[in-house]
This record gives C-alpha cells, sequence and structure tokens, in this order.
C-alpha cells in the first residue's frame, strides 16, 4: 500500500508543489491532503492544479478540537509536512503522529530558529549579522518552536554582495531539491 503523505502550508505554497510533483507517479507514496489555516493561501491552488483534496481550519478547529486529528486518521496519513506552516503544532497531534511530523527551516539550526523566526524574517536576520553562510535544516517536530531532532541540513555560501531576493532563491533551490527526497528516504524507512 502507498504511503500518505498529508502537507500543511499557510501560503503560496511552493515546496506542497515540489512533494506533490515528486510523488505523483510514484509507487510508493502519494500526496493525499493539503491542510491550511489561511483561506487565501496560494496552496489551495496549487493542491487544486495537482486534483489533491485541501482543508482548511481556524485557530479554534487546530487548538481546541480533535478535528484535524480526526481527519488524518481517517485518511491514515503515515507521515506529516510542514511546508511554511506558520503555527505550533498542539501536543495533541504530537502525540497522535509521534515522530512522524516534519518540518523545513530556511536556515541552519539551532541558529535563527525560534517564534518569530520565519520567512524574510530568518533571511533577514542572517543579512544583519553578516553571515558567511545559511541554508536549510529539515527536522522532526516538537512542543517547541524548531528545536525537534535534526534530519538534513545543506548549506549554500552568502557572498558580500548578495541581497535578500538572493539569499532567498539559494535557499529556495535547495529546499526545492532536498525536501521531496528526504520526505521519500523517511517514508522508505517508516515501518507500515
Amino acid at each position: 500500500m502507498k504511503k500518505r503523505i498529508a502537507i500543511f502550508a499557510s501560503g503560496s505554497g511552493s515546496n506542497a508543489q515540489k512533494i506533490m510533483e515528486h510523488f505523483k507517479r510514484s509507487s510508493e507514496a502519494e500526496v493525499v491532503l493539503i491542510l491550511t489555516n489561511n483561506p487565501q493561501a496560494y496552496v489551495l491552488q496549487r493542491a487544486d492544479n495537482f486534483e489533491v483534496p485541501s482543508h482548511i481550519f481556524t485557530r479554534h478547529e487546530f487548538y481546541q478540537t480533535d478535528d484535524v486529528i480526526k481527519l488524518l486518521k481517517n485518511l491514515q496519513v503515515d507521515l506529516i509536512v510542514l511546508a511554511g506552516f506558520l503555527w505550533l503544532v498542539p501536543v495533541p497531534l504530537l502525540k497522535a503522529f509521534p515522530n512522524r511530523i516534519i518540518n523545513l527551516h530556511p536556515a541552519l539550526l539551532p541558529k535563527y530558529g525560534g517564534a518569530g523566526m520565519y520567512g524574510d524574517h530568518v533571511h533577514k536576520a542572517i543579512l544583519a549579522n553578516k553571515e558567511e553562510e545559511s541554508g536549510i535544516t529539515i527536522h522532526f517536530v516538537n512542543a517547541e518552536f524548531d528545536e525537534g531532532e535534526i534530519i538534513h541540513q545543506s548549506k549554500f555560501r552568502i557572498d558580500p554582495d548578495d541581497t535578500l531576493e538572493m539569499i532567498k532563491f539559494k535557499g529556495q533551490q535547495l529546499e526545492h531539491q532536498h525536501f521531496p527526497r528526504v520526505v521519500e528516504n523517511l517514508l522508505k524507512k517508516m515501518k507500515s
């Protein structure tokens, strides 16, 4: 039986798209659901383009009910992927899917992690500190922002004249290259 992936995203969803593309013709795994807390998120259009069902949820539904957990359980989801999802995952969801929730962070953790460190906030901090390298971190999710066990890191050089857009571009290239492959490798290691 194919392994089943659910992706949480809050925005554009370019990584969600790369993962959907990667598994579109796979005999091993498939993306069965895209979930978002943002009714305007472009990831909903991307899900539609791939004919993947989507679900929009509210803060109340996510934190005060077990509706999202029931939905994921009913779909027999094997792995939950956070791809630009900005809310802290509640403990009941972590307990329902132990070591089965992963996140991508646009920096080399433990540097530039924690609450409020996402997207441009991360890249601006890296620029302000004149770092010579940055990268991406894919990690398991726990009850704290960006503190779960690291699964994969990739680095890129920051040149002295790199702009915010250049740093974002370099990071996104690594994300799109590595995230689908890391998801695939994790699924291969999972017991049914």
